[in-house]
């Protein structure tokens, strides 16, 4: 079966646009895996995986914005930091502020 030209343009500008989006981490997952480390004996662990919930939750609001605003490779470095390690659950407070250090050094006068 032959795929038409105009399909594979639209095939390949859908995959971009999919790919293109902030990623999809499990906030829970990473947060109890997270807070078993974490623990604030003050605040007990329902408390504590609540707070790491909602830190990664306004993380993840702020990156819909940035998500667009980020080079490729810069996005595409992040994510490898982000993710790269199997034993540590993804962050989007880390991805944030990878994404955020990224920027800021494009911003640094060059010599």
């Amino acid at each position: 079966m032959l795929i038409s030209f105009p399909t594979l343009v639209l095939a390949s500008q859908l995959i971009v646009t999919v790919a293109d989006d902030v990623p999809n981490f499990n906030i829970e997952r990473g947060c109890k895996i997270d807070s078993a480390s974490a623990f604030d004996p003050n605040a007990g662990l329902n408390a504590t995986i609540k707070r790491c919930a909602d830190d990664e939750q306004a993380a993840k609001d702020q990156l819909q914005t940035l998500w667009s605003q980020s080079a490729p490779s810069d996005k595409k470095m992040c994510m490898e930091l982000t993710t790269g390690d199997a034993s540590t659950p993804p962050s989007y407070v880390e991805l944030l502020t990878c994404l955020e250090g990224q920027q800021s050094a494009r911003k640094l006068p060059k010599d």
